[in-house]
């Protein structure tokens, strides 16, 4: 199998150019063109006949959904890939009924689209490959398409996460102290991704002993020492 080619549609610039970089640091991918929405999306693929389009659902002009279904509607032949911060079960089923191969939630690591784009390559190897299938090979291409989410892991393995703890929430901990170059607070980290303190706390202080951060406690002049965690 040669080089898949992506077409990666997003509107935001900053946003694309990390996604791009993301994707291409993954052997065997290259973003072959870059659109800002969905219907600049939709005449690149006609145009392109990319493998895999990486697409937002938050677009001006054409959202991810109506591209999608557009994709759908003109039966071409392309796999499709949501990475967005839309985390409402609604636009959730709707994208999953439409038939994306995965649906990525910003803000995410890079390990996380890493392992959906290795467990693509696999079914993409399978599905040009296989002839005649089998139901057992149907049942392991179905079976690795299923387990992309759950294969996934935070940089570190994380083998058993205590009661409460939510493996997507953990990674957007982890994804915000990447990009948090000086580190963060926990007050920081809870107003970036949406929690309470006291839960950022608690993801924070776990991952410090599981040795997926650092802490570092700064002193000022007055008040109490704030810890700063940092990968």
């Amino acid at each position: 199998m040669g080089t898949i080619k992506v077409l990666l549609v997003e509107d935001d610039p900053m946003v694309r150019e990390v996604n791009r970089q993301f994707i291409e640091r993954v052997e065997g991918f290259e973003v072959i063109a870059m659109a800002a929405n969905g219907v600049e999306g939709f005449q690149k693929i006609q145009e392109l006949k990319p493998d895999l389009v990486v697409i937002d659902i938050f677009m001006p002009e054409q959202n991810g959904i109506e591209t999608l279904q557009k994709i759908r509607q003109e039966q071409l032949l392309v796999d499709v890939i949501s990475v967005t911060a839309a985390n409402e079960m609604p636009t959730i089923q709707h994208m999953l009924h439409l038939g994306v191969y995965d649906y990525i939630m910003k803000p995410f690591t890079f390990q996380r689209m890493e392992q959906t784009l290795q467990n693509y390559k696999q079914f993409k190897r399978k599905k040009d490959t296989i002839q005649d299938i089998t139901q057992q090979d149907l049942d392991e291409l179905l079976q690795k398409y299923r387990n992309a989410d759950e294969e996934s892991q935070p940089d570190e393995a994380v083998l058993d996460l205590p009661k409460g703890f939510n493996r997507a929430t953990l990674d957007k901990v982890l994804a915000y102290l990447k990009q948090a170059k000086q580190g963060a607070s926990a007050d920081e980290v809870a107003a970036a991704i949406g929690v309470a303190r006291v839960t950022a706390r608690r993801y924070l202080d776990f991952m410090e002993k599981r040795d997926l951060i650092k802490v570092d406690i700064q002193y000022g002049s007055v008040g109490r020492p704030i810890n700063q965690y940092y990968v």
